[in-house]
């Protein structure tokens, strides 16, 4: 087994996980799986992966704690970061707190795997001329204001100054998981 590359995959949606887990299998990774970052960090008490995915948004908890108690347990893991609701704030966020990448969901193994082998950035990135959209923008600035109040959808929307249920079906129309 120790050949094999180790990778940890913190997802809370059990079926993503297993096709996840089983797609890395077939490609040489022993993977184990956490639903939750107290799962993930029990696992950490007595094994240290070289690799982790992680789901930006675990059910009421926040994939970004989970991706400080990964580079807190070693500083050179690969950590990429899946997230269904991209947004420039929690991209920041991730990689400042220790991630090496950043998808946006759905993303394949091809796409997990190109991301743990980039170890820098790429110059010849293309430059976006287009403007972000007011959906994009208005998006953005609630995704921000979740994460300052740790996805908690009554206070965001108190701060953005809009019912919760306004709020809560904002959220369902973009699918958020």
């Amino acid at each position: 087994m120790s050949t094999q590359r180790q990778l940890l995959i913190v997802e809370d949606d059990d079926a993503f996980a297993r096709t996840l887990k089983r797609s890395f299998e077939r490609r040489d990774y022993a993977v184990r799986v956490a639903a939750s970052p107290e799962e993930a960090e029990a696992l950490l008490a007595d094994w240290t992966p070289g690799y982790a995915v992680v789901d930006l948004k675990l059910g009421n908890a926040s994939g970004l704690a989970c991706v400080q108690t990964l580079r807190a347990a070693d500083a050179a893991m690969r950590i990429v970061v899946l997230t269904g609701f991209a947004s420039i704030a929690t991209a920041v966020e991730a990689v400042k707190l220790g991630a090496s990448y950043y998808l946006a969901k759905p993303s394949n193994t091809d796409d997990i795997e190109a991301a743990f082998e980039r170890s820098e950035g790429n110059v010849d990135a293309p430059l976006d001329a287009r403007p972000s959209s007011i959906k994009t923008v208005e998006w953005e600035h609630i995704h921000q204001t979740l994460v300052e109040t740790n996805f908690n959808i009554s206070e965001a929307a108190r701060r953005l100054g809009m019912h919760r249920r306004t709020l809560a079906r904002k959220l369902e129309k973009r699918q958020v998981k």
